[in-house]
């Protein structure tokens, strides 16, 4: 563990040196959850004169292009694993989505390491914890690293031609990398009818713009109303197939990321009128703020993040129109997945293609008065896992064990056949999917810094295990969570502080330091990242 744990410093140093070089921080490493930190990120030679695997690249390419499948990423938005008509939903209906999963690997607990846009996006990217890369918030002051690869980076120099098209929101993690093909926002959210993007080939990088739609010069004292907007998630994914049509003799990479159904929420017009008059259950624990929120500490009951209560850009009202917006929003996604498979059928490309699909964190709809996402609860915390590839996977397949959004960058890059690094934190899922994985995470380290800013969630971490979950808010007043998962699933009866699970709650705030050390998290507990 010692040896680990120097490692590890090595790394966050090496990493927080204003000097450090991509090529440097691949030589040093990086912290790997669980277990093994190594000194090499991407086998390059410490004296600089041996080749890296990259640079081998174009003799490897040439002879097992034909080999190697392509990838379609599809990178949701705030979706809960239970908005999908696959797992139980009688409302919503995802029929595409639906299909990866039914003929794919459907993983049952899949979560992310912090719930928040940016700091979960670029985890995914980089398969880093955030307290790792730096990447704390979703403000531009906690941008990622240069010096810190993202997985196509790797796909990029192994032979890949790589795309990303649609919502991005990782300051400083994707348009500044190199793309064959890049059509894309850096933000949380662009107009629905007026997308604002950036588009860039071959490694070079094109001017901000806006896509208006369609001009009819009807109104000359008032041209605004000349535009006829084209729902952004819609022109995205016309902006991808265009993309997929192009000709080519190296295998692709395409991310596909959606932005709907963020705040504020806007429909296509296709489903303006969508669940009219369908009745959106209420959860049971929407009406604990006449309560006081029993049980929960004052670190939660004061967070702004209450449905009804604040008045933000993309405010939440009811939870029956926060739900169908999203629902509409998730149908509208659906589309344009089904878009992208039935192209990939049409032209024979689908069973040669993997095709992974998952999002960014869940969302609240409603659980204790809330929306949004941010916190440690399971309705934030949770994500849809799914991935469809025949050559490797045997449809219908389910998977219990728990996996995190660090695993899809060393899964991808295994099913590309590019070594992936050691110092990732996550654990390739391929084995795992076959069922020939021995052994597996027992349980995972979760983290959220952003603090202050919207909503006002206070920073905490905390483990979850197969569970048990136990967090803790560590600014002063430090205040505490933990709940008994296998008997009580919606998180009703907080036991942190009760007499008879003090040694619990000991053993669990034990194994929250313990994962902290073995992933390299030297983070003072007074850090906090604004947005």
């Amino acid at each position: 563990m010692s040896e680990h744990l120097d490692k590890a410093e090595t790394a966050r140093e090496g990493i927080e040196s204003a000097g450090t070089s991509r090529r440097s921080f691949l030589k040093g490493g990086a912290a790997v959850a669980g277990a093994a930190v190594a000194s090499s990120m991407a086998g390059t030679a410490a004296s600089g004169q041996a080749e890296s695997k990259s640079q081998r690249a174009p003799a490897f390419v040439k002879e097992h292009n034909k080999k190697r499948p392509n990838i379609v990423f599809i990178y949701t938005e705030g979706q809960r694993p239970d908005c999908l008509s696959f797992t139980g939903n009688k409302i919503l209906k995802t029929p595409n989505m639906d299909r990866i999963a039914r003929e794919g690997v459907f993983f049952n607990n899949s979560f992310c390491i912090n719930a928040l846009c940016a700091p979960a996006r670029a985890a995914t990217m980089t398969g880093l914890y955030s307290h790792i890369t730096g990447a704390y918030g979703n403000s531009d002051e906690r941008a990622l690293p240069a010096n810190i690869p993202i997985f196509t980076d790797l796909l990029h120099e192994s032979g890949y031609e790589v795309a990303m098209v649609g919502k991005v929101h990782v300051p400083n993690g994707t348009r500044e990398r190199y793309w064959d093909y890049y059509c894309g926002f850096n933000g949380a959210v662009t107009d629905y009818y007026a997308p604002e993007y950036h588009e860039g080939r071959k490694g070079k990088m094109g001017p901000s713009q806006v896509h208006r739609g369609k001009f009819h010069n009807d109104f000359p004292d008032n041209p605004a109303m000349d535009w006829t907007g084209v729902y952004a998630d819609d022109w995205f994914t016309d902006k991808a197939l265009d993309w997929l049509k192009e000709e080519r003799q190296s295998p692709f990479f395409l991310m596909l990321c959606h932005q709907a159904p963020h705040g504020p929420f806007y429909r296509p017009p296709r489903y303006l009128n969508a669940f009219n008059g369908v009745p959106i259950p209420i959860p049971e624990t929407f009406d604990d703020y006449k309560k006081n929120w029993p049980g929960k500490p004052r670190a939660f009951a004061d967070a702004q993040n209450k449905i009804g209560t604040i008045e933000t850009w993309d405010r939440a009202r009811t939870v029956e129109e926060l739900v169908k917006d999203c629902y509409a929003g998730f149908q509208a996604v659906d589309d344009n997945v089904g878009r992208v498979l039935d192209y990939l059928e049409s032209t024979n490309q689908l069973d040669d293609t993997v095709v992974m699909l998952s999002s960014d964190h869940g969302y609240f709809f409603g659980e204790w008065q809330c929306y949004d996402k941010r916190f440690m609860h399971e309705p934030s915390l949770r994500t849809p896992g799914m991935i469809r590839y025949p050559k490797e996977f045997q449809a219908g397949t389910r998977v219990d064990e728990m996996i995190i959004n660090l695993d899809f960058a060393p899964t991808l890059l295994e099913l590309a056949g590019v070594e992936a690094p050691e110092a990732m934190q996550g654990k390739s899922l391929v084995k795992l999917a076959q069922k020939k994985e021995r052994t597996w995470r027992k349980d995972f380290l979760y983290e959220y810094f952003s603090y202050p800013g919207n909503e006002q969630v206070r920073p905490h971490r905390g483990v979850r295990t197969e569970r048990y979950k136990y967090f803790e808010y560590f600014l002063d007043p430090k205040e505490y969570e933990m709940y008994d998962l296998e008997k009580d699933p919606g998180e009703l009866d907080n036991l942190a502080g009760k007499p008879e699970y003090a040694s619990l709650q000991r053993q669990l705030a034990a194994r929250v330091e313990e994962l902290r050390k073995e992933t390299g998290d030297h983070t003072r507990d007074a850090m906090v990242s604004p947005g």
